[in-house]
């Protein structure tokens, strides 16, 4: 089989750092933090007080008000950001076959605040079962998707995978297979993750996963740093359109870079902790660059999970060291969760167009908030700290790994003819 070359022709964000791509880049190529204190709920007995919020969105910027009561806020981030894209990419021009154009959507949790929401109310009542008709059809993680089909009736292969932190960068990679392999002309894909709320912030606290530095929620995202504590809980949407290259060219579509390759594997070592010697990081890694057709040698930069925890950033640099030898400090490496914070399932979305934006623009974006030095990070790794580097991007990575032990890597390219 003749694979066909995939392109990405269209974005879409609903982020801790503004609500368009625009707003998203130039705050991220700026150092900007999305962190600041829980504004959705009183979170004053919770360890955690603060969260990378989406702010200033009004969901019927996009939706009926009507409409918008029906769906969940992970929905409405990710039906906002595919409505980004589709115009951003023409998509939505008339004779073009909807019949070839499916979506592929990632969300870790989906509908978390549905289902609090429904159950507390249920807790706080006499024991009738008065549950909203819209409860399951709001919380299932698959939803969005469908959303996402009908808006634009897009007829398609049409689901959405579910892998922790992994979740998106897993759907990015399915739908750059299903166009390669011939079975869709383009692809709505990314995530959305709306998880801040009580359970969310109190499930994440009792994990002992996130940071609890309260009195500064601004620097608590710190990858890399010796005083790391924990990630900073984010939220929002992002969508990608992936097209066959010769039908974007057809159409006189614009290119903003080329997805060339996507690596998986799996841990195999324990719930919630890396392996820590980075094993399924490297695997993953190496499995990517296989598909690519790339050698180490050929990366210019990787978006690293990044996330900030002590054990998971310590991993990933021993995987990447391994794996690209001497050419690990001839590389860019940053995290922008340390920015953004981390969006869950929507995180590999997120990241994976921090990278497009990256390779077109030959800029790294920062690993803001670092000050100590930990001695178990090698300081010769260029980890971009705080502040953004111009540099050629020809070729990068972006890495995502999920609870679970889930690791899905994707490479994009620099497009060329």
């Amino acid at each position: 089989m003749q694979l066909k070359r995939v392109v990405i022709t269209g974005l879409g964000a609903i982020t801790p750092l503004g609500n368009s791509v625009e707003e998203y880049w130039k705050n991220l190529v700026n150092g900007v933090s999305g962190a600041a204190p829980i504004t959705r709920f009183n979170a004053e007995k919770f360890k955690t007080r603060f969260a990378c919020e989406v702010k200033g969105f009004n969901p019927e910027d996009y939706f009926e008000k009507k409409e918008a009561r029906k769906v969940d806020a992970f929905t409405q981030y990710g039906v906002a950001a595919s409505t980004q894209a589709m115009k951003d990419s023409g998509l939505e021009a008339e004779g073009i076959d909807r019949n070839e154009i499916g979506v592929i959507w990632g969300s870790g949790i989906g509908g978390l605040d549905t289902f609090q929401t429904e159950t507390f109310g249920f807790a706080k009542g006499d024991g009738t079962p008065r549950f909203n008709p819209f409860f399951i059809p709001k919380m299932i993680a698959d939803i969005c998707s469908g959303h996402i089909s009908m808006r634009f009736g897009l007829r398609g292969p049409n689901f959405t995978t579910v892998s922790a932190c992994a979740s998106s960068t897993n759907a990015l990679i399915d739908s750059f297979n299903y166009i390669r392999w011939g079975k869709a002309i383009a692809v709505v894909t990314g995530g959305s993750e709306a998880a801040i709320n009580e359970s969310g912030i109190g499930g994440f606290n009792a994990c002992m996963a996130m940071s609890t530095r309260n009195e500064s929620p601004q620097t608590a995202s710190r990858p890399y740093d010796k005083e790391r504590d924990g990630f900073v809980l984010g939220e929002g949407g992002v969508a990608l359109i992936l097209e066959d290259l010769d039908h974007a060219l057809a159409r006189g579509a614009k290119i903003y870079a080329e997805v060339i390759g996507g690596g998986m594997s799996a841990d195999a070592h324990h719930i919630t902790a890396p392996h820590p010697e980075g094993l399924g990081a490297k695997l993953v890694m190496e499995r990517a660059l296989k598909d690519a057709g790339l050698k180490p040698t050929d990366i210019d930069y990787i978006n690293t999970h990044g996330t900030s925890t002590p054990l998971g950033d310590v991993a990933e640099l021993k995987a990447i060291q391994k794996l690209f030898g001497d050419h690990a400090y001839k590389m860019n490496i940053s995290s922008t969760k340390s920015m953004t914070g981390h969006l869950l399932g929507a995180a590999g979305a997120i990241e994976a167009m921090a990278t497009v934006l990256a390779v077109q623009n030959d800029i790294i974006p920062p690993t803001i908030n670092f000050a100590n030095p930990d001695p178990d990070v090698d300081p010769k790794l260029n980890l971009t700290f705080n502040k953004a580097q111009k540099r050629v991007v020809n070729a990068a990575i972006s890495n995502t790994f999920g609870f679970g032990g889930h690791n899905a890597a994707v490479v994009i390219k620099k497009y060329s003819k």
